[in-house]
C-alpha cells in the first residue's frame, strides 16, 4: 500500500475518500483512504485537517506507526520550506536528498531498548533513492519543473530562524529549512518503509531577501500541490517495489 503525507497547504487529494482511525501504542491517527482506479492510497494530513498541530507537537511516531500498521510500504511527503540557497527561489520545487537535524525536544526513534536488542538505522540514503528517481522521471514527463536536489535543515519551530542561524545553516551545506522532516524520515526508515520528501519553496529564509510573507507561502503551495500530487498518484499506479533501494534493510543490531 502507498501513502501521501501532506504538509502545510496540502490537506487532501481531491478524491472521494473514507475516513479511518488507527490506534497505535503512541496514539490514535486519522487517515483518509482514497480509491484511485481500483487502488487504495492513504492520505495523512501531517498538521491535522485544519492545520491545528504545530510542528514540534506532531505525534510523528503515531503517524508513521499507523501507516505501517495498515500495510503502507511507500510514502511520498510534501513540505513547505524556506530557501537559504539563492539557486532555489519561492515557487520552485526541489527533491530532498539529505538532512541536517537541529531539532531539540522530539521523540526521535522507535528503538528504546528494554527487552529488545540495541538497534541502529543506517542514514546513508535517508530519502529513498528509488522514490526520488521515479519522481524526477515522472515529473519531467509531465512538464513539472524540478529545480534540483536539496539538503533539508530541520529546526524545532514553531518560530522562524534568525539571520545568524540561517548563515550557519548555509555554511554547513543546507539548502532549505523546514520544521517537520525529522523525525518523520528516520521513523519511516526504522520501519523499513520507502520515504521521499518533495519540497516547495515558499519563501526566502530570514536575512536572505526581504521579509517572510504569509500570503507568499500559501500562494506557492496553491500553485504546485495539485501537480505534485498527480505525479505521486501516477507513480503509485505504475507500481513500486523495494528491489532498487535498501530501505527495508537499513537496521543494524548490536
Amino acid at each position: 500500500m502507498k501513502a501521501i503525507i501532506g504538509g502545510t497547504g496540502v490537506y487532501s487529494t481531491g478524491y472521494n475518500k473514507r475516513e479511518e482511525k488507527v490506534s497505535t501504542k503512541y496514539g490514535e491517527v486519522e487517515l483518509d483512504i482514497v480509491n484511485i482506479e481500483g487502488e487504495e492510497v492513504v492520505f495523512l494530513a501531517r498538521h491535522g485537517r485544519g492545520h491545528s498541530v504545530p510542528p514540534h507537537l506532531i505525534n510523528y511516531r503515531a503517524n508513521i506507526m499507523a501507516l505501517k500498521d495498515i500495510g503502507v510500504h511507500y510514502i511520498y511527503a510534501t513540505a513547505a520550506v524556506g530557501s537559504c540557497n539563492e539557486k532555489y527561489a519561492p515557487g520552485d520545487i526541489v527533491i530532498v536528498k539529505d538532512f541536517l537535524d537541529f531539532t531539540k525536544i522530539r521523540p526521535l526513534t522507535f528503538f528504546e531498548g528494554g527487552k529488545e536488542p540495541v538497534k541502529h538505522v543506517d542514514m546513508g540514503d535517508p530519502y529513498c533513492k528509488n522514490l526520488r528517481d521515479r519522481f524526477s522521471i515522472m515529473a519531467k514527463s509531465k512538464g513539472l519543473d524540478i529545480k534540483g536536489n536539496a539538503v533539508y535543515v530541520c529546526v524545532e519551530g514553531p518560530r522562524f530562524e534568525s539571520a545568524s542561524e540561517i548563515k550557519m545553516y548555509r555554511s554547513l551545506g543546507g539548502d532549505v529549512v523546514g520544521m517537520t522532516s525529522i523525525p518523520e524520515v528516520v521513523l519511516a526508515k526504522e520501519l523499513g518503509m520507502c520515504y521521499s520528501t518533495i519540497a516547495i519553496i515558499t519563501n526566502w529564509c530570514t536575512g536572505i531577501r526581504g521579509e517572510i510573507q504569509l500570503h507568499d507561502i500559501q500562494g506557492a503551495m496553491d500553485r504546485n500541490r495539485e501537480q505534485i500530487t498527480d505525479v505521486f498518484l501516477r507513480i503509485f499506479k505504475e507500481g513500486l517495489d523495494q528491489n532498487n533501494c535498501n530501505c527495508d534493510r537499513s537496521i543494524i543490531e548490536l
